[in-house]
């Protein structure tokens, strides 16, 4: 089960039943079509809609949609999120985050942001480049840039401090 936020206000309970999705205990008939590169074509109750998946964050189960021209921030909390906020054990307290340390040793190839900058979770800060990819490295948590210890263009260890935030 998975209860679903649509633009902090509206709420639906969501369930895979046999039968498809079961959306507040009814039946939801709906004909998805995929069309590819995050677009779908939707069928529901003979209206047409179309739909693309703009952001989707799956660590925080937060997705922007837009649906026929109109975006819909979407929060998909399940039974375990659910039991840790009955439980007083959220996560939606926002973190704050100390440092950015390189996850493995790499060359710097971007910055996003410079001192004083303010930052929210899942905002890039920076890329990393590693193994001939490409790393965005997201903030962790909300704050401010105080200090930014590297350089584009910089060689980093793992574990090395990139990035401080007050």
């Amino acid at each position: 089960m998975y209860k679903v936020i649509i633009n902090e206000q509206q709420t639906y309970d969501v369930t895979a039943g046999k039968e498809g999705l079961i959306l507040n205990n009814q039946p939801f008939a709906w004909d998805l079509v995929a069309l590819g590169n995050n677009h779908f074509h939707v069928l529901h109750n003979n209206h047409s809609y179309n739909a693309e998946i703009i952001e989707a964050n799956a660590a925080d189960k937060t997705f922007k949609i837009k649906v026929n021209q109109h975006i819909y921030r979407v929060a998909a909390k399940d039974r375990f999120d659910l039991l840790l906020e009955q439980m007083g054990m959220n996560s939606t307290t926002k973190n704050k985050v100390n440092n950015i340390k390189a996850p493995m040793p790499g060359l710097i190839w971007d910055i996003k942001v410079q001192v004083g900058d303010t930052v929210k979770t899942g905002d890039v800060v920076l890329v990393l480049v590693a193994m001939k990819m490409e790393n965005a490295l997201k903030s962790p948590g909300d704050g401010v840039v105080k200090s930014i210890k590297i350089g584009k263009g910089d060689s980093v260890e793992k574990n090395q401090v990139l990035v401080e935030f007050e």
